[in-house]
């Protein structure tokens, strides 16, 4: 009874929360406008890193979460990061992107696809045939990701290395510490202060990766991910964990031998610094893994356009300025590409227009930069990019200036983005 007991508040520990951009969560047990409520420990955990994260430079109060009041009631609102984040408590909150016409789980695949176009990821050769995703949430896919890799990593072998020991032991062996002999073993001779190098798989690229499975293991609420993690572990016996993250990244080395630790590695940076895009801090939160989507939205986008055949292209180009003077008011462009001799400049927005709002919802500084684009890249075509809203499918959205220059508003349907991006061309 008592293991039952026991077992039914870890699993209501590790809960999971899902919420949409935009969605967010109320403290107590009632929901606000399209606030769900969340349990008041875990919002004010939530709450906490939010602050946290709110003084750093990198990341401003309306870029990750919001904090507000509404009713009287405080409530999170979910802003331009998706992802998750893993409290130390066991609870997970998982914040996906709004996609029109999609489901939670589609959305969940359409991220991991996103972001498999960005730079340095761990999983960006993951291909996402191998996870049985349905019942699935984002971090336990992420933790799926990490289990799978380093389950090839301990098919191929553990590596093994030489440690520096010094200890004090009964027999002599490798080289005699004669300070520390004197001052531990004056009076006794029965010992001896040795140095060797002793030979094991207790290296810091092992130490990594055991307080990565230690930690996930932990964290995850997944029957099948906690029992991959327990079976990795049991290969790590002889290994400590690290208790000096930095340090021990420091002293990794890489090389040919070390090219099948690369992924476990990336995975464990991931874990233990927090590095999915951006760095958040936070005493209440174990793992933040949380995304941009305005980035992700560019990467991807440029991605499908660099597979098209007959294209080249340059993401944040900044050939041009705005003024004569060098460096003056620079401009930067997400995307230029050449095709049949046409420049197009794109500029890629993570916003959804809307057919009630003024001129659609289109900033008018967004405006003004795309006509400078296309005066001074003399552009064929000049292209503020969306992803699809449900309400202007098959609506054309153009303006054109009397002295030549064109602006056009296009969609990608991210349930079926090839047809989107050839259709743009």
């Amino acid at each position: 009874m008592m293991r039952s007991e026991g077992l039914r508040r870890m699993r209501s520990s590790n809960k999971t929360y899902t919420i949409t951009e935009y969605g967010g969560f109320a403290r107590g047990q009632q929901p606000v406008g399209n606030c769900q409520p969340l349990d008041i420990p875990t919002f004010d955990a939530l709450e906490t890193f939010i602050l946290a994260n709110h003084a750093q430079d990198e990341t401003s109060a309306d870029d990750l979460l919001s904090l507000s009041v509404r009713r009287g009631v405080k409530v999170i609102t979910a802003r331009n990061y998706v992802g998750a984040i893993a409290m130390k408590k066991g609870a997970t909150i998982e914040i996906l992107p709004k996609i029109c016409g999609g489901g939670n789980e589609q959305a969940r695949r359409i991220l991991l696809e996103m972001l498999k176009t960005l730079k340095d990821v761990p999983f960006k050769d993951f291909h996402l045939s191998n996870l049985k995703t349905a019942p699935m949430r984002l971090f336990e896919i992420f933790i799926s990701m990490f289990a799978a890799e380093a389950t090839t990593l301990v098919k191929q072998g553990l590596k093994s290395s030489y440690t520096p020991v010094e200890a004090n032991e009964r027999f002599f062996r490798g080289k005699l510490n004669v300070p520390q002999d004197i001052r531990h073993n004056y009076a006794n001779r029965e010992r001896f202060y040795v140095q060797y190098d002793e030979w094991g798989a207790d290296c810091p690229e092992n130490r990594l990766i055991k307080v990565t499975l230690r930690l996930l293991h932990k964290q995850s609420g997944d029957g099948r991910n906690r029992l991959s993690l327990s079976r990795l572990l049991s290969f790590f016996d002889g290994v400590e964990s690290s208790t000096d993250y930095e340090a021990d990244f420091s002293r990794c080395v890489g090389g040919r031998g070390m090219s099948h630790y690369e992924k476990a590695l990336s995975w464990c940076r991931v874990f233990l610094r927090g590095n999915s895009f951006t760095a958040f801090a936070g005493s209440e939160v174990a793992v933040a893994l949380l995304f941009p989507m305005a980035k992700i939205f560019e990467s991807y986008v440029a991605a499908k356009l660099r597979a098209l055949p007959g294209i080249s292209l340059k993401t944040q180009d900044t050939g041009y300025s705005l003024f004569d003077r060098p460096k003056a008011f620079g401009l930067r462009p997400d995307i230029v590409l050449a095709k049949d001799g046409e420049t197009v400049v794109m500029d890629t927005k993570w916003k959804l227009l809307s057919a009630s709002a003024r001129n659609y919802g289109i900033s008018q500084s967004d405006m003004y930069q795309m006509y400078a684009y296309g005066k001074k890249y003399g552009a064929g075509k000049t292209v503020l990019l969306y992803p699809q809203p449900e309400n202007l499918r098959g609506t054309d959205i153009s303006f054109h200036s009397d002295d030549g220059v064109g602006v056009t508003a296009a969609f990608i349907d991210l349930l079926q983005p090839d047809a989107s991006i050839r259709a743009l061309l």
